[in-house]
């Protein structure tokens, strides 16, 4: 490639990097990959800028590329998405409250006999079925439901005696109290008018 070729394409970018990043930026979400994107397609383009005959064709065929690289990289990436018929929740989180939540029931799992720890995390973490929980433990499947059953309400215990040393920490009374109606149970949840 000339010289003057090179100057034309650098001058080209300089003048039009703005409008080709907007464009980059409609193709992929993420600005990073933005940015990246419009890099790989100027790359790709600087090497063949010299058959370019109509330059003011030049944002057209910097566009092709960016979508034709886009779909490559798309066609590249790892499978770890599963279709499915529901659209998830649009609302964004930072992980913040679930990485407390995780912390919370670590700290919580502590309280638990190392056997009935070990069936609530094969159970309900490693996904397996009562069978084979029972199989990798070396216990009937009875067993795992009824140490299953004594291990989830001593954790419903300990995290509602968690929540009122919270709430008398916090000077809130530890029970709400039964409203007048009679239609709250101690806990103050509303009854079933069924």
């Amino acid at each position: 490639m000339a010289q003057g070729e090179v100057l034309a394409f650098e001058e080209y970018v300089r003048t039009r990097q703005d409008a080709l990043l907007r464009s980059a930026r409609r193709l992929v979400p993420d600005p990073v990959d933005a940015q990246d994107l419009l890099q790989t397609a100027l790359v790709r383009t600087l090497g063949r800028w010299d058959g370019i005959e109509d330059k003011s064709l030049a944002d057209a065929y910097l566009r092709r590329v960016m979508i034709n690289t886009r779909t490559e990289w798309w066609r590249a990436r790892k499978l770890d998405e599963v279709p499915t018929d529901q659209l998830p929740d649009a609302s964004v989180d930072d992980g913040a409250e679930q990485r407390a939540d995780r912390a919370l029931l670590m700290d919580v799992l502590g309280v638990l006999a190392p056997k009935q720890r070990s069936v609530v995390v094969l159970r309900h973490w490693e996904q397996m079925s009562t069978e084979e929980t029972a199989a990798a433990l070396g216990m009937s499947a009875g067993t795992v439901k009824s140490t299953l059953h004594r291990a989830l309400a001593r954790l419903r215990q300990e995290l509602e005696d968690r929540a009122a040393r919270s709430r008398a920490a916090e000077g809130a009374p530890a029970r709400i109290p039964a409203q007048p109606d009679g239609r709250h149970d101690e806990r103050g949840r509303e009854r079933c008018a069924a």
